[in-house]
Protein backbone atom coordinates (compact mmCIF):
# COMPACT_ATOMS: atom_id res chain seq x y z
CA UNK A 1 0.00 0.00 0.00
CA UNK A 2 0.97 3.45 -0.93
CA UNK A 3 0.54 6.41 1.26
CA UNK A 4 0.20 10.24 -0.02
CA UNK A 5 0.11 12.31 3.31
CA UNK A 6 -0.13 15.71 4.12
CA UNK A 7 1.65 17.63 7.36
CA UNK A 8 0.66 20.05 9.20
CA UNK A 9 3.70 22.21 9.93
CA UNK A 10 4.58 24.45 13.43
CA UNK A 11 3.87 27.52 11.24
CA UNK A 12 0.89 26.62 9.65
CA UNK A 13 2.07 25.69 6.60
CA UNK A 14 1.62 22.13 4.85
CA UNK A 15 3.87 19.60 3.50
CA UNK A 16 2.58 16.84 0.75
CA UNK A 17 4.58 13.82 0.16
CA UNK A 18 4.15 9.94 -0.39
CA UNK A 19 5.40 7.11 1.53
CA UNK A 20 4.92 3.13 1.81
CA UNK A 21 5.05 3.05 5.51
CA UNK A 22 3.28 6.08 7.07
CA UNK A 23 4.60 5.68 10.86
CA UNK A 24 8.22 5.53 9.94
CA UNK A 25 7.61 8.49 7.15
CA UNK A 26 6.24 10.38 10.26
CA UNK A 27 9.15 10.00 12.95
CA UNK A 28 11.79 10.89 10.16
CA UNK A 29 9.93 13.97 9.65
CA UNK A 30 10.03 14.76 13.35
CA UNK A 31 13.58 13.77 14.15
CA UNK A 32 14.51 16.35 11.59
CA UNK A 33 15.93 13.86 8.83
CA UNK A 34 13.23 14.11 6.50
CA UNK A 35 12.62 16.75 4.01
CA UNK A 36 15.00 19.83 4.11
CA UNK A 37 10.83 21.83 4.05
CA UNK A 38 10.20 20.18 7.29
CA UNK A 39 13.53 20.59 9.07
CA UNK A 40 12.71 24.13 10.34
CA UNK A 41 9.40 24.05 10.88
CA UNK A 42 8.87 21.20 13.49
CA UNK A 43 6.37 19.50 14.76
CA UNK A 44 4.96 18.06 12.32
CA UNK A 45 1.58 15.77 12.42
CA UNK A 46 -0.50 14.24 9.83
CA UNK A 47 -3.58 16.04 8.68
CA UNK A 48 -4.47 13.96 6.16
CA UNK A 49 -3.92 10.65 4.60
CA UNK A 50 -4.88 8.66 0.96
CA UNK A 51 -4.64 4.57 0.05
CA UNK A 52 -3.58 4.10 -3.29
CA UNK A 53 -2.71 0.38 -4.82
CA UNK A 54 0.25 1.16 -6.26
CA UNK A 55 2.96 4.40 -6.26
CA UNK A 56 2.52 5.55 -9.53
CA UNK A 57 -1.28 6.33 -8.39
CA UNK A 58 0.55 7.63 -5.37
CA UNK A 59 2.81 9.94 -7.22
CA UNK A 60 -0.34 11.31 -9.61
CA UNK A 61 -1.98 12.19 -6.59
CA UNK A 62 0.95 13.96 -4.33
CA UNK A 63 1.76 15.92 -7.45
CA UNK A 64 -1.97 17.22 -8.12
CA UNK A 65 -2.73 17.98 -4.39
CA UNK A 66 0.83 20.19 -4.60
CA UNK A 67 -1.22 22.35 -6.98
CA UNK A 68 -3.92 23.09 -4.44
CA UNK A 69 -3.62 26.64 -2.77
CA UNK A 70 -3.63 27.12 1.22
CA UNK A 71 -7.81 27.09 1.32
CA UNK A 72 -8.13 24.11 -1.09
CA UNK A 73 -6.15 22.03 1.38
CA UNK A 74 -7.91 23.25 4.28
CA UNK A 75 -11.14 22.63 2.58
CA UNK A 76 -9.71 18.68 1.86
CA UNK A 77 -8.80 18.36 5.45
CA UNK A 78 -11.92 19.07 7.23
CA UNK A 79 -13.66 16.94 4.49
CA UNK A 80 -15.40 13.28 4.97
CA UNK A 81 -12.77 11.90 2.28
CA UNK A 82 -10.11 12.06 4.91
CA UNK A 83 -9.30 8.64 5.75
CA UNK A 84 -7.05 10.06 8.76
CA UNK A 85 -9.90 11.71 9.94
CA UNK A 86 -10.40 9.08 12.83
CA UNK A 87 -6.97 8.80 13.96
CA UNK A 88 -6.02 12.17 14.85
CA UNK A 89 -9.19 14.22 15.99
Amino acid sequence: MEYVYMLECADGSYYIGWTNDIEKRLATHNAAKGAKYTRTRLPVRIVYLECHEDRSAAKKREFALKKLTHRERRLLIDSEENCVYTLIK
